[in-house]
């Protein structure tokens, strides 16, 4: 894709931990600093009104690339820019004016409901104050009034602004997460697996919310989840993270009818099907690598029934997978045409 023409473009995004020990207990051990690469080299751009999915397991680095984006983390290296405009990074814009803006026209949806929402704090005030510390000559009537607006968009009643959290169920606490991200009215919204702490019924309540503002508001999604089903149903196009990288990209349908990656494969295989009530499965074999001293060369390269040694010695770059397939991975097996045809269908119906 263009990047050019993206809202939001990262460019070899990368973020590091230090982790190590305490100074004297490393020079009583003899040991050298620890660093974590939560991040390891991204490059990913969105378009206006594109809703792109991203998926892995736990400790994958998704969260990270959220907290990167919206400024919560500085990244270690790469950059980060939001409509032209350079908020993260190298080359980050010295205008105040300019990276305000772009900082307003971000918002994040958080995970928990139950944590994200300050216990003491009527929902009112709550929803009102990113108002407030981007528009601070904003009027009392103009605040209540938008306020009470925000609340029946989101399915809530204007009377529900004078209540606390505690008094709402988590599905509703996650509609007044939402009411709060649109406040500013910005174009771009992180969501960082915003229906993982809701039941099954709440969850379909809540994407068919985000999916109706999207259409109505022109919103752009980055939706971070590890439920296939949820980036499914909402995102136009998909990408499957794996130890701090990328290791596959393409549009949703494409990526659950025709996966590429291995990792990808494994992942969609595994998922529950009763129509192969009976019938083996293929698991994801083996564990994470320690994150803290990853495989060389390909990172998934020990999980891999196709590996070869080009994949345990050197990094494969994502690349346009090729053979009719719309989308991207980074695989030395897609590139070489090591894979065979995909032997279990698609579990999720399309």
């Amino acid at each position: 894709m263009n990047s050019g023409a993206a809202l939001l473009d990262l460019r070899g995004i990368a973020r590091y931990f230090d982790v190590s020990p305490p100074w004297l207990d490393r020079v009583l051990e003899r040991r050298g600093r620890v660093t974590l690469k939560a991040v390891d080299g991204i490059d990913l751009a969105i378009r206006k009104g594109e809703t792109v999915g991203l998926v892995g397991e736990s400790g994958c680095g998704k969260s990270t690339v959220a907290r990167l984006i919206v400024g919560l983390y500085a990244p270690t290296r790469g950059s980060i820019q939001y409509d032209g405009v350079t908020i993260a990074g190298q080359g980050t814009t010295t205008d105040a004016r300019a990276l305000r803006h772009a900082r307003r026209g971000m918002q994040m949806i958080f995970q928990d409901p139950y944590a994200s929402l300050n216990p003491r704090w009527r929902v009112a005030d709550i929803v009102a104050e990113p108002i407030r510390a981007h528009a601070p000559a904003t009027s009392r009537a103009q605040l209540d009034e938008r306020v009470a607006a925000l609340l029946v968009q989101v399915g809530l009643a204007a009377a529900d602004g004078v209540k606390y959290p505690h008094q709402f169920s988590g599905g509703q606490r996650q509609r007044i997460s939402i009411a709060r991200a649109l406040s500013t009215n910005p174009q771009f919204l992180v969501c960082d697996e915003p229906t993982s702490a809701l039941d099954v019924s709440v969850q379909a309540q809540v994407l068919n919310l985000m999916r109706d503002l999207s259409h109505a508001l022109g919103l752009t999604y980055l939706f971070i989840s590890h439920n296939l089903a949820v980036v499914h149903h909402i995102a136009d196009r998909v990408g499957v993270m794996y130890l701090g990288r990328i290791v596959e990209l393409a549009p949703t349908r494409e990526l659950f009818a025709n996966p590429q990656h291995p990792y990808t494969r494994m992942l969609l295989d595994a998922v529950p099907d009763l129509e192969m009530t009976g019938k083996s499965r293929v698991a994801v074999a083996g564990e994470v690598p320690n994150p803290l001293d990853p495989p060389p060369g390909c990172t998934f390269h020990p999980r891999c029934p196709f590996a070869n040694e080009r994949c345990r010695q050197e990094i494969p770059k994502l690349r346009a997978a090729g053979g009719g397939a719309r989308g991207e991975a980074a695989c030395h097996a897609v590139e070489e045409g090591r894979l065979p045809p995909r032997a279990i269908p698609l579990a999720i119906p399309l």
